[in-house]
């Protein structure tokens, strides 16, 4: 089945594409980690025991999955999908007034409000996402990404401030964040236009796609290691030393997003994302074999953050969307997002109880051999940013050289 697909006018080439990209992903990323910090807070006020956490956590995490694959699949069948985003938007607004019930928290209240944040930010990602990819071209995609998520720390930052503030102060401060950049977005007025009519793949043909498969394996690897080990890191350093060096970390992935993005357009997405996988690896290979050397726990905090730069840009904004080529890529997007809810979730669910009943060394031998292994998928996936660009960009470096080496000659 084909569908239109709708890029934004103007495609990449004002400042205005660029704008409403930033307003729609970094408001949103910065919306849901507020509200889920809210929520987790809220969690830890009162005395539940696992199966109740199973239940709200299970709904939180279910209904933004769900919901995502829902709302890929509408919003192939509407042609003008800036309609879409602006009611997604407008219902994470209502969304974050919901917390209000959060004054006086119960297993009800955490239930509803755990469920309605999953929904709220799960419906639009695929679609925001895709118009990022619709919106930029293939050589300037990942550094513009970079650009976005660089943007996110700041912001994180601000509002981090708050925590300390009361659940009616954080209600407000999220309802006026997402308030203010949904007129913001409004103000901007982001138009599309039909390019061409899209084939519609079904989830089944996308997971049997090659190139697709040998992109997610490692994918899924790394975010099942990344989250499932931070029990065991915070049981060997201590809370507040982690919460610190995660800071630390958040810093160095914002610069490192630019710089990861820039590579990833001179050099291509493969090779970026084998390099962070090969740094990662190496900074859990450090952390097991001296678990409680604090040299080697900033070895990793350094490569942790460094990797993770990149690995926002690569996998959450680009490669599902190059992957698609000329297929609606918001199922791409929704089935790529699915490691990240899944392997949150796990974090809390199961992983305290693997800190507990595995040694360190044993927990980051393991992360780093898995880390390792994920990179051979990786060798035999095709590189997505296209290979016209690359021989593109060698020849001009080729003609600059070589008229450098005339010029020389020339003189002398």
């Amino acid at each position: 089945m084909e569908f239109t697909c709708n890029w934004p006018v103007n495609r990449n080439g004002s400042l205005k594409v660029l704008l409403v990209n930033i307003v729609l992903i970094t408001s949103t990323f910065v919306w849901y980690f507020y509200a889920f910090d809210i929520l987790t807070q809220s969690v830890k006020q009162i005395n539940l025991g696992y199966v109740e956490l199973f239940a709200i956590w299970s709904s939180h995490f279910g209904a933004a999955v769900i919901s995502a694959f829902i709302g890929a699949n509408i919003s192939i069948k509407m042609e003008k999908k800036v309609h879409f985003l602006y009611g997604w938007l407008l219902l994470e607004f209502f969304a974050s007034f919901s917390n209000f019930l959060l004054n006086n928290p119960n297993l009800l209240s955490l239930l509803f409000i755990s469920s309605f944040i999953g929904v709220s930010f799960g419906l639009g990602m695929p679609v925001c996402m895709g118009y990022f990819r619709n919106s930029t071209f293939p050589e300037k995609r990942a550094r513009l990404g970079g650009l976005i998520f660089f943007l996110n720390g700041p912001w994180y930052l601000l509002l981090g401030i708050t925590n300390v503030w009361d659940v009616t102060s954080k209600t407000l401060i999220l309802a006026s964040w997402r308030g203010l950049w949904l007129l913001v977005l409004i103000l901007l007025k982001p138009s599309e236009q039909v390019i061409y009519k899209s084939k519609d793949l079904s989830y089944i043909e996308i997971i049997r796609t090659r190139n697709f498969t040998l992109y997610f394996i490692p994918w899924w690897m790394l975010c099942l290691v990344n989250y499932l080990n931070v029990p065991t890191l915070i049981k060997s350093f201590g809370e507040d030393f982690y919460r610190f060096s995660t800071l630390i970390e958040g810093v160095l992935a914002g610069f490192f997003s630019i710089i990861g993005g820039y590579l990833s357009d001179i050099n291509g997405r493969k090779r970026t994302v084998i390099l962070g996988f090969t740094m990662l690896g190496l900074g859990y290979a450090t952390l097991g074999l001296y678990p409680k050397s604090l040299f080697s726990w900033w070895f990793y905090t350094i490569v942790d953050g460094v990797a993770w730069g990149f690995f926002h840009v690569l996998f959450l904004l680009t490669i599902w969307g190059e992957l698609a080529l000329y297929a609606s890529c918001e199922k791409y997007y929704a089935l790529g997002g699915l490691p990240f809810f899944l392997s949150n979730y796990l974090k809390i669910i199961i992983a305290p109880y693997i800190s507990e009943t595995f040694s360190v060394y044993t927990v980051f031998s393991l992360a780093s051999f898995f880390l390792f292994l994920a990179v051979i998928p990786l060798m035999y996936a095709s590189e997505t940013l296209p290979e016209r660009k690359l021989r593109e960009r060698e020849l001009r470096n080729y003609i600059e050289k070589a008229k450098k080496v005339k010029e020389k000659f020339a003189k002398n």
